[in-house]
C-alpha cells in the first residue's frame, strides 16, 4: 500500500511468541520531521505481526541510539509491503 507522510518512525514490540526470530513491529506516520522530538502523536500507526526483518530500500535512515527506533525524515510518499516474514519499505 502507498502512504503519505513527512516522516516515519519504525519500532519493534515485545514478542508474545516463543520464536525469537519473529516479533511484532509498527510504523508510525507523522506530518513533521524528527517526530521523536515532538509531543504530538502519530497521525497513523501501521502494525505487523510475525516480522523477521524490515527491509528499507532507497531511503536515508537515522537510528536512535537511546531507543530501538528508526526515523526516516523528508519523505512525501512511500510504499509498505508485507512479504512473508518481511516488511519492505520503499520510497
Amino acid at each position: 500500500m502507498r502512504y503519505q507522510a513527512k516522516s516515519v518512525l519504525i519500532g519493534r514490540k515485545k514478542s508474545t511468541k516463543k520464536d525469537d526470530n519473529v516479533r511484532p513491529c509498527f510504523i508510525s506516520l507523522f506530518d513533521e520531521n524528527n517526530p521523536h522530538l515532538s509531543t504530538e502523536g502519530p497521525r497513523e500507526v501501521l502494525e505487523f505481526e510475525d516480522v523477521h526483518k524490515v527491509i528499507i530500500e532507497d531511503l536515508k535512515v537515522n537510528y536512535l541510539l537511546p531507543g530501538n527506533d528508526l526515523v526516516i525524515n523528508d519523505i512525501s510518499e512511500f510504499e509498505v509491503e508485507k512479504s512473508g516474514p518481511h516488511v519492505i519499505i520503499r520510497a
